[in-house]
């Protein structure tokens, strides 16, 4: 996995952890669910990253 990939799936994290806690602090349940799958999505391409790096090895 690439330094940027690292960055970027790290940010997308981040941004959906932000999301989720603005959505609990003003009872949106859409931007809390925004914010799952945000996150849910940088866990996804995490692991395809690691899956990757485990071929290469």
């Amino acid at each position: 996995m690439s330094a940027a990939d690292k960055i970027k799936n790290a940010a997308e994290d981040l941004a959906g952890k932000a999301k989720e806690a603005v959505g609990n602090l003003t009872d949106n349940d859409k931007l809390v669910a925004e914010g799952k799958a945000d996150q849910a999505k940088a866990d996804v391409k995490k692991a395809g990253e690691n899956v990757k790096d485990a071929f290469k090895e």
